[in-house]
């Protein structure tokens, strides 16, 4: 069994999993970085200092025992690093993924503060968790006993899977509803392969399958299932659909054809990477094979579609965002990534119109897509520069005048972010309150919402926000409404 001593961070540097190259990754939709192998994880987790007071802990969502289970990795004591990992996280092997670390847990370890470089936090819980996979120590729910009470989920999301097995686990019945066919939510479909390959998703989903959790697919809620009749089916209902409605543009010409949303786009290409028919990927709509691509935005979803027109085989990708890249909102990690593999980063740029020409030919004349649109031929782009801070702190983008100017582009993917959807009109639901950015309000304690027995987590109540959040809100909930059902807790949202 390997042991290494802790605190070697003056001695050891910082090393991540191997990356692949740039060329190479860009061929495929497999995962960048190669796997830890078992003395390489030891060793970088015994770079820990192991903090009286671990920072890495207090700023991750799930408050995960980051220097505990760091520690048995370094002694080798792997199977206690997956169950102490596995304590606190539903879904430890995604977020070593998907999380931004660098905004979390390792941009605030200490020793990263102290100028040795963080502890690869994210690659060494993948490696855990990938190892008890591998081991089978990872199981399916076998409750103690089970449990008469029934909880209906609307949304196969990683909230809503979170709670799912907190529920599971305690004998309670759980069905979930999902608009999808398969399970997972942006985890599926949102997120790309090179970021968190498939497989991953789908084994955490046949696990709850194999522990008793009953999946109703291919399911809108208000159209083939109502709200009323799920709360009439359950003795708690628990929503977290998550926000799919995709913030638009006001200019000119936005509905021509080849402005995309960013959900659409990825969307296709994840459903093609699962095999699947996508009529809208095949006819050149949601493929960015051969075009100019541009994608507006700064956050981690212009991230991933940006570096998926890449590995579609675009002849270009420019990414417009109307800040400086200190002031993005994406991962610095992911940007870096994006750059490798060729992505032009076009900084305090916004768009103001879409062309359907290039040198002056009416729109009209030019080429149109199916729906009898014209398609776009171009971006006119503002530049911008930034100005006095905002309410919240950060500088204003404001616009030069004069200094437009047209990047031709046969693809446009807006990723502006998502905003929630209208529930209790879509759903038909009195008295479900929402706050005044559409969000479900529900109680921060224990996520109850205005309706009693109904529960609400994730970005539909916080906003769009980071899958480890959502599993924080969907574990927390999932102890409430067993209180609710055991008559622990009778608390209604404030």
């Amino acid at each position: 069994m390997a042991t290494q001593k802790m605190l070697t961070f003056v001695s050891t540097p910082r090393e991540m999993p191997e990356k692949r190259s740039a060329q190479d990754r860009s061929e495929d939709f497999h995962e960048i970085y190669r796997d830890f192998a078992a003395q390489k994880a030891a060793e970088q987790s015994s770079r820990c200092s192991q903090c009286g007071v671990p920072y890495c802990q207090s700023h991750c969502p799930l408050h995960n025992n980051i220097p505990d289970w760091l520690r048995l990795t370094a002694e080798g004591r792997l199977e206690e690093a997956y169950r102490v990992s596995q304590a606190t996280n539903t879904f430890p092997e995604i977020c070593g993924r998907i999380c931004p670390q660098d905004r979390l847990c390792e941009g605030n370890c200490v020793i990263e503060q102290s100028g040795h470089g963080t502890v690869t936090i994210g690659a060494i819980e993948k490696y855990i968790t990938d190892t008890a996979w591998d081991n089978g120590w990872v199981q399916a729910a076998k409750p103690a006993q089970e449990r008469a009470e029934s909880v209906g989920i609307i949304g196969a999301g990683p909230g809503g899977l979170a709670a799912a097995d907190m529920l599971r686990r305690q004998g309670f019945q759980v069905t979930i509803y999902d608009r999808y066919d398969r399970a997972g939510g942006l985890m599926t479909y949102g997120i790309p392969g090179f970021k968190l390959e498939k497989d991953v998703v789908m084994r955490r989903n046949q696990l709850l399958a194999d522990g008793g959790v009953e999946f109703v697919l291919n399911c809108n809620v208000g159209e083939d299932i109502s709200f009323d009749a799920i709360r009439g089916k359950h003795d708690a209902v628990l929503i977290a659909t998550g926000v799919y409605k995709t913030r638009d543009l006001d200019i000119d010409n936005a509905d021509h054809g080849g402005v995309v949303r960013a959900i659409d786009y990825l969307t296709a290409s994840n459903k093609v990477e699962f095999g699947d028919d996508v009529p809208d990927f095949e006819d050149g709509e949601l493929n960015a094979k051969g075009k100019r691509v541009v994608v507006i935005g700064g956050g981690d979803t212009a991230m991933d579609c940006v570096r998926t027109a890449i590995r579609q085989g675009a002849q270009s990708v420019k990414c417009l965002y109307r800040r400086d890249r200190a002031n993005m909102p994406g991962s610095q990690r992911e940007v870096q990534n994006a750059e490798e593999e060729g992505v032009e980063f076009v900084w305090l740029s916004a768009p103001g119109a879409f062309t359907g020409h290039v040198t002056g030919v009416a729109a009209e004349a030019q080429e149109r897509d199916v729906d009898g649109l014209p398609q776009i031929a171009s971006v006119r782009i503002q530049k911008m520069r930034l100005g006095q801070p905002d309410v919240t702190g950060r500088q204003s983008p404001e616009l030069i005048d004069g200094a437009d100017y047209d990047e031709p582009a046969d693809l446009v993917i807006k990723a502006l972010g998502f905003e929630p959807e209208d529930l209790p009109k879509l759903w038909g639901v009195d008295g479900l309150e929402v706050t005044r950015w559409g969000t479900i309000k529900a109680s921060f304690q224990t996520h109850m919402t205005s309706i009693p027995g109904v529960y609400a987590v994730g970005d539909i109540v916080r906003g769009a926000s980071l899958v480890v959040w959502a599993i924080r809100d969907g574990r927390e909930a999932a102890e409430s409404i067993a209180a609710y059902l055991t008559g622990d807790a009778r608390v209604a949202a404030e």
